[in-house]
């Protein structure tokens, strides 16, 4: 086996994730990750972002044909038609994962916020947090250049909030692309045992009245979300959720004092 056979390659461990490496590279990918937990832990998290695709839209895919799709489908028409149905389901999926606040026949604004907010804070939080040498951009030594450069980025007034109070300290922050392409932020908190909260915030068109907090959970994680001015925000962690509560309401106390 030549020296480059040996070598363990990202694409040997978006495979090893997926399941589809052959057995001799799966076990040379597991004796290297045996030696590198943060690579391990860098591939946990991805698969706890594939659970949270799957859950997200696996139910679009487990959709049964119409009927008046499949009548007839052993002709040839009838065939290509139902071909063509097929690549517009790709399509409409395809749609679906770049979903922004104003979707078609997206039901409630509430329903379109918690798509924009809480899945991307949700991923997030899944790859972020568990990071040991790089868990943030900029560190809270620098968190007046971090604030003035997300307000920059972001468009609108960015501070990052205290959660001291709550055990918590400021790791830092850091930029990340919204699903639309609108700029959004995270700013990391941790407590004496290593938890972590993230704060994921971008802009939008927001409905004015869908400012009360709400929950979700994903994954294992709690995030309450909420609205306020131009900003919306979405406070993900491990956390009970009545501590999560307590952190997301000092988090609103001391952006509207």
């Amino acid at each position: 086996m030549s020296r480059d056979e040996h070598a363990v390659t990202e694409a040997d461990l978006h495979a090893y994730v997926d399941g589809l490496l052959e057995p001799n590279r799966r076990t040379l990918v597991e004796s290297y990750l045996a030696g590198q937990p943060a690579e391990a832990e860098r591939l946990r998290a991805y698969r706890r972002i594939g659970r949270l695709l799957h859950r997200a839209y696996d139910p679009v895919l487990d959709e049964p044909v119409p009927a008046a799709l499949t009548a007839g489908a052993l002709r040839s028409p009838a065939r290509r038609r139902l071909r063509a149905a097929a690549a517009a389901a790709l399509f409409g999926l395809g749609g679906l994962l770049g979903w922004t606040l104003h979707p078609p026949g997206a039901g409630s604004r509430a329903e379109a916020i918690a798509r924009v907010l809480v899945r991307p804070a949700a991923v997030a939080h899944a790859v972020y947090s568990p990071e040991v040498r790089h868990p943030v951009e900029v560190g809270a030594g620098q968190e007046a250049h971090l604030s003035a450069w997300l307000t920059k980025r972001l468009g609108a007034e960015v501070r990052a909030p205290g959660l001291q109070t709550q055990g918590y300290a400021l790791v830092g922050g850091r930029l990340l692309p919204g699903e639309d392409g609108t700029p959004a932020a995270q700013f990391m908190y941790q407590d004496g045992s290593g938890r972590r909260l993230t704060l994921y915030l971008r802009t939008g068109r927001w409905d004015s009245t869908a400012t009360a907090f709400r929950y979700a959970e994903t994954d294992g994680n709690g995030t309450f979300y909420w609205v306020d001015g131009p900003l919306g925000y979405a406070l993900t962690g491990p956390a009970d959720r009545a501590a999560l509560l307590r952190a997301a309401q000092a988090v609103h106390h001391q952006l509207n004092p």
